[in-house]
Parts: structure tokens; C-alpha cells; sequence
């Protein structure tokens, strides 16, 4: 039985594919992207992020604002370092936390708004 949602007919478009083909990115730049994508599939990671885009905060901050344990939220943070998403500065004993660069948020605001449609 055919699924429906093949073709009906095996007849390949090669100026299609050809063309499709040369316009398609790299393995290593596409990778990288599901790797943040994969970081993206926590809700805390998200929260995190979008936090960060508001504001730089601290760890202690951070724990305070999404109810969660500072230990709970370092670790989440070192992940999101990681994958290059955020950046910190040492301030005495106090970590502070931003977002890297602002094409992160881009990401999230279309993904909620895709979610919501």
C-alpha cells in the first residue's frame, strides 16, 4: 500500500534536485544548527534565554526569577556556554550572565509564534 504522501510516479526532476543541491547548506553549518535546536528543546533553557534578553542577571537571579536552585541553573547555564548562546563575566564571586549575540531571540520569537499559530 502507498503511503499518500509519496509520489505517485518515480520520475526524478534532475534540473530540480541540481538546482535544490546547490543551494543547500553544508553538513558542519547544519550540525551546528540542530545542535541549538536541541538546546532549545528545554523550556528552561528557553526561560533562561529569554530572561537573558531583557537583561544581563546573575546566577542568583536567574535561580530567584524561574524558582529553580542556583546549582540547577549553573549547570543549565554551562550548557548554553557550550553552544556559544550566552557569555559571562566574574564580577568578585558574582557570575553575570548575557546573551552572546541577539540572533537567539530571533529564534525563540519565531518559534512561540509558529507554536502559536
Amino acid at each position: 500500500m502507498k503511503n499518500r504522501h509519496e509520489c505517485d510516479v518515480r520520475k526524478i526532476n534532475k534540473a530540480a534536485v541540481k538546482e535544490a543541491r546547490a543551494r543547500m547548506l553544508g553538513d558542519r553549518p547544519l550540525r551546528r544548527a540542530a545542535g541549538s535546536f536541541r538546546l532549545l528543546g528545554d523550556p528552561t533553557r528557553i526561560k533562561l534565554l529569554h530572561a537573558l534578553s531583557q537583561r544581563e542577571l546573575c546566577v542568583c537571579d536567574l535561580a530567584n526569577l524561574l524558582s529553580m536552585s542556583q546549582s540547577a541553573i549553573s549547570h543549565q547555564l554551562a550548557m548554553l556556554r557550550g553552544a556559544n548562546l550566552v557569555k559571562f563575566r566574574k564580577e568578585g564571586k558574582i557570575a553575570h550572565y548575557a546573551l552572546k549575540d541577539r540572533h537567539i531571540l530571533g529564534i525563540i520569537k519565531a518559534g512561540v509564534k509558529h507554536a502559536n499559530e
